[in-house]
């Protein structure tokens, strides 16, 4: 896996915003937020107001608000997403809805390093619904922050999971390669490492990781070509990224 473990926690990204888009607002209209009752500066305001007992369910719109709280995500505001996603989950009646927010709360407490906190939420979106199009991000994702949290036989139990759930997402294979690797079945590790690069899912991480498996299986001229293949990736994923700023 990468060395930030941020990067391997993933989550939604939402509909979007409506063209033009005009900023991220922190009070939408339906929430008729009162600025002499709400500090405007207040991070908390939005899911203060958002409590049971003070709004109607009726009255929230979840989809939108899973916006939000995607939306802080994007801009590294971890900890409002956290009380955001809960937000969602409280007020949604539709089961998918309020999974898709525990998997995305369970990304953002792993980017806030409080893994046991998303193993929790990852535990309750499996618990909602253990086959549905989340429950292989929430394995994935469970599996990395149960070895985060130094549980790896379990780790690897949601991993192998994962895949099982979904055998084309890419990333699924790629995390249960890398734990077969940590306990040195390199060459099971190289095999879910190619399923994860024939599903698209060729990244720096899953080429540096399988030159390393591939090390330790003597095999050192093709852990070279990848590994010169992985630095060139990541190149050129810093020079888009450059560009892009720039635009």
């Amino acid at each position: 896996m990468s060395d930030d473990p941020t990067e391997d926690h993933s989550y939604s990204e939402g509909e979007g915003f409506d063209e033009p888009y005009e900023g991220f607002d922190l009070d939408p209209p339906e929430l008729e937020v009162d600025p002499e009752e709400v500090d405007p500066v207040d991070s908390r305001a939005l899911t203060d107001l958002l409590d049971r007992r003070q709004v109607p369910r009726d009255r929230v719109d979840a989809e939108e608000l899973l916006d939000v709280g995607l939306a802080y995500m994007q801009i590294n505001r971890f900890e409002q997403a956290t009380d955001t996603l809960e937000r969602v989950a409280q007020v949604t009646d539709d089961p998918l809805l309020e999974q898709e927010a525990r998997v995305n709360k369970g990304a953002a407490h792993a980017r806030l390093e409080e893994y046991d906190a998303a193993v929790g939420a990852y535990r309750e979106a499996l618990r909602i619904d253990d086959k549905s199009e989340h429950a292989a991000t929430a394995e994935t994702n469970l599996a990395y922050a149960l070895w985060e949290s130094g549980r790896t036989e379990q780790a690897l139990e949601h991993a192998e999971r994962a895949v099982e759930v979904d055998p084309r997402f890419g990333q699924a294979w790629y995390n249960r390669g890398f734990f077969l690797a940590e306990r040195g079945l390199h060459e099971d590790a190289v095999n879910c490492f190619d399923n994860a690069i024939r599903l698209d899912f060729r990244t720096p991480e899953v080429l540096e990781e399988k030159a390393a498996a591939l090390e330790a299986l003597g095999r050192d001229e093709d852990a070279e070509d990848l590994a010169e293949e992985a630095e060139e990736l990541r190149k050129r994923a810093e020079q888009e990224l450059v560009e892009r700023q720039r635009e």
